[in-house]
């Protein structure tokens, strides 16, 4: 089992970056301890930075090697080697050169945009550029802060204390619906709802080009990128990631780019924005996926400002939640909520249909 310092704590994954080697001669410097792990019963033998990358995802394993090096990892209090073999009953311990941030989640009052409220479920329009959880680089501003501000004892989920009321998330920068349990017995229905992928949503997004296949399915598996773990990669063998499907239908040709329905069968992270880039069709100004680059047109300055003056209207990635159905946890009756377009996608979309009259 792994442990911190506070049991409200977010020991977040990407704050593992320890300190560069130090000659023998410096000063000790004053570490922190961040994680401690108690080796379980059960475990196999397994060497100790291999055991650590798999205990704390998004911890690289050249970090963790770098953290053993500089002795900031310890095994029974005893500087180790990464060869180390973990046995049970092993105690690590992490430190780092930094104090332990303080994560409480600290109540905010920013603005929400209530759909639908009971005393179970809270359904939310969210406006892009507002992240959902607390994490690296957003500890605060987020929807979480905001939730604990209006609503209190939110239930939470099995995998994070610091994720009160949320059972499914969407980007920062992708606006739309979400549902928030209010109970412990919403969460646990609407949990299995996703687990079982019976919710219904769909979404609009602006892609580039036109898809050849006006509707299909992409049916390939999505995961963490083996190069760069901050973005999702697709892997159509199946031989890494995890499955996920999503089916799409051309609602408008722009004849450079193209008003699309997706709909999610898998709900995997950055699902539709990798699946869309495979097929060929990065969704517009999506700078993670190089949709902040022209892929369709002409070559000419003035279609470059045209371009580059739409991506100033709408600086995201063009992706909204439109709709969002399920069964409400206590009533058992089929709910379907919709949204329209927010008004930087629409004035966007209207940019290009002006633009297509007169080119």
């Amino acid at each position: 089992m792994i442990h911190g310092t506070k049991p409200i704590a977010m020991l977040a994954n990407e704050d593992i970056i320890f300190n560069e080697a130090e000659d023998e001669d410096d000063e000790v410097q004053s570490l922190f301890e961040h994680h401690r792990i108690e080796v379980d019963p059960g475990q196999s033998l397994q060497r100790v930075d291999k055991f650590i990358m798999a205990k704390i995802p998004n911890a690289s394993r050249n970090k963790i090697q770098q953290g053993i090096e500089n002795k900031q990892v310890l095994v029974n209090e005893i500087a180790v080697k990464p060869s180390y073999l973990v046995k049970p009953g092993d105690t690590i311990t992490i430190s780092m050169p930094t104090p332990v941030r303080d994560t409480e989640i600290r109540p905010e009052n920013i603005p929400l945009n209530i759909v639908f409220e009971d005393e179970h479920i809270l359904v939310i329009n969210k406006q892009a550029g507002l992240v959902v959880h607390p994490g690296h680089g957003n500890w605060t501003g987020t929807l979480v802060n905001a939730l604990v501000y209006h609503f209190e004892n939110l239930p939470t989920s099995q995998n994070g204390f610091a994720r009160p009321g949320l059972v499914h998330r969407i980007d920062k920068d992708t606006s739309g619906l979400l549902v928030i349990a209010k109970s412990e017995l919403a969460m646990n229905k609407l949990a299995k709802q996703f687990y079982d992928h019976s919710i219904e949503r769909t979404y609009y997004a602006l892609v580039w080009g036109m898809p050849k296949e006006e509707a299909g399915t992409i049916n390939a598996h999505v995961g963490r990128s083996l190069k760069d773990r901050r973005i999702t990669d697709v892997f159509p063998e199946g031989d890494n990631g995890r499955h996920a499907i999503t089916h799409y239908k051309t609602l408008e040709s722009l004849r450079y780019v193209s008003l699309i329905q997706c709909n999610l069968e898998t709900g995997r992270t950055h699902q539709i924005r990798a699946h869309m880039k495979y097929l060929g069709h990065p969704l517009f100004n999506d700078a993670t996926y190089t949709g902040d680059k022209v892929h369709k047109g002409t070559l000419t300055s003035k279609y470059k400002a045209f371009v580059e003056n739409c991506f100033k209207l709408l600086p995201r990635q063009a992706l909204h939640a439109k709709s969002l159905g399920f069964v409400h946890p206590a009533t058992g009756d089929f709910m379907q909520f919709e949204t329209e377009l927010p008004e930087d996608f629409t004035a966007v979309l209207d940019k290009w249909r002006h633009y297509l009259q007169y080119n």
